[in-house]
């Protein structure tokens, strides 16, 4: 079987969130279950510079109304996994991955999704199922569908559309794609405001959909959560799947990590002592307190602001790591702080992919406060490395941290819901519970024990090929 994956991000190259970490990996896990899975991302934010020997081998037209705008293709390889490059006149080689203006970025991901199936259609042998991810590609599976049956290089292949992060759905794109040709939905689920948003068109028109947790795929046809979406996600109800992401076990090990002072292991965890004792030197906090990590984006969605009130609540009681960047508002709150309390919490603004390693290795707990989260991985790295969650109780957080009062095998402290009084109370269950060391040794073991490998997602990815290939033939018989 033959996958193409077709996304804006690819970890190590290109990475914003979560969905770089699973171009990065999953790939790699399906090829060891002979899937010959293969990636497709824009030649944009200098991945032509990062990527190993990148080869010219296509280069076509995609029309537009202004002209044919050419797609050049580059191949390239991450380990054993092929790799294509899209580049062209709509995709800047240099800039940021996202502009946040749907004038640039409604031009970039139509073309970048029609070049994709373009692509698609001429390599051989053929493509069975084209995995897209995001609204980035949500105009990939529209075309696909509307195309494939006149089309024989397309008829067979079938479309599986990922929902990493629901609110962004590409509104304001409808410009890039009457340019493009690309005909407003005409599909009688599809409400006017929605006939030019590449997520909803793809929604309707992919032949799964699937998103990154069981708990997210609940979540999502809620109005709570479905961001005006969830009337069109329950019209595909029977279709859609959650699937939990996984991580590279090799590129997040404790024992093998390069920024890490000390290496350690489940079964010899000695050496967090001393990554624990080098975090606090670097940030200058003191030793003497538990040390509460935040690595995360700094944006409300993540529910930062209930994290800089929980720590105010309990007091000087426990240290504070906090790494990010985001919006504006949220990063003051988070210097004001670290302003407030000297020597007791520590704020970084930006990314530091070293310091992120060394947080995990070296806080006690992290607190992920998040209002929604699809899936999130900070929370099973921060087990892999013996550093505690205490987590929200939505989505992806839920289905992979199991709270210290309500499971035999606990992993972390979950809180009900995206409040100061929840988190902060959570964020004392938790200090209270490192007062207790054979407690605490059996949350930190029960994390770095615990399974995130991509193994069982991705067997569950490679049985929804199946099925959607399955289907695909039977409908084109």
């Amino acid at each position: 079987m033959r996958v193409l994956f077709v996304a804006s991000e690819m970890a190590p190259w290109i990475k914003v969130g979560g969905l770089g970490d699973v171009l990065g990996s999953l790939p790699g896990a399906l090829r060891q279950l002979d899937v010959d899975a293969r990636v497709c991302v824009p030649a944009h934010a200098g991945v032509l510079s990062a990527a190993p020997d990148p080869k010219p081998i296509l280069h076509f037209e995609i029309p537009h109304r202004d002209g044919p705008v050419t797609a050049e293709v580059f191949e390239t390889r991450i380990d054993d996994v092929p790799v294509y490059l899209i580049g062209g006149r709509p995709i800047p080689e240099h800039g940021l991955v996202y502009t946040g203006r749907m004038d640039e970025e409604g031009e970039r991901f139509t073309f970048f999704s029609l070049a994709a199936l373009e692509l698609a259609r001429r390599l051989e042998p053929k493509v069975d199922v084209i995995h897209c991810h995001d609204w980035h590609t949500g105009v990939t599976a529209w075309t696909l569908d509307r195309r494939r049956d006149v089309d024989p290089k397309l008829r067979e292949t079938a479309s599986l559309l990922t929902i990493h992060n629901l609110p962004y759905a590409g509104y304001g794109a409808d410009s890039a794609l009457s340019g493009f040709g690309v005909a407003a939905g005409d599909d009688p689920r599809l409400p006017p405001h929605l006939s030019g948003v590449p997520l909803a068109l793809g929604i309707v028109s992919a032949d799964g959909l699937s998103t990154v947790s069981e708990g997210y795929a609940r979540e999502i046809l809620t109005p709570e959560y479905g961001h005006g979406l969830e009337h069109l996600l329950g019209s595909r109800r029977e279709s859609l799947t959650g699937i939990i992401n996984g991580l590279d076990l090799s590129r997040w090990d404790p024992a093998n990590d390069p920024a890490l002072g000390a290496p350690y292991d489940a079964d010899d965890p000695s050496g967090r002592a001393a990554c624990r004792e080098a975090l606090a030197h670097e940030l200058g906090l003191t030793l003497d307190r538990p040390i509460v990590g935040i690595v995360s984006r700094l944006v409300a969605q993540k529910g930062i602001d209930l994290a800089v009130a929980a720590l105010r609540g309990v007091g000087p009681v426990a240290c504070a790591a906090i790494l990010g960047e985001g919006e504006p508002h949220v990063e003051y709150e988070v210097r004001s702080l670290a302003k407030e309390r000297p020597g007791e919490v520590s704020a970084t603004i930006g990314f530091d992919a070293g310091l992120a390693r060394r947080i995990y290795a070296g806080a006690d707990m992290l607190l992920l406060p998040s209002r929604y989260e699809p899936c999130g991985m900070t929370q099973m790295i921060g087990m892999r490395y013996g550093c505690v969650p205490i987590a929200c109780e939505t989505g992806g957080l839920a289905d992979t941290v199991l709270d210290i009062d309500l499971s035999d095998a606990p992993t972390g402290v979950l809180f009900p819901q995206a409040s100061v009084p929840s988190a902060t109370f959570a964020l004392r269950r938790a200090l209270a519970a490192k007062n207790r060391p054979e407690a605490w040794s059996k949350l930190t073991q029960n994390g770095m024990r615990s399974d995130f490998s991509w193994r069982a997602s991705a067997r569950a990815y490679v049985q929804t090929y199946e099925r959607l290939q399955k289907q695909r033939a039977g409908a084109v018989r």
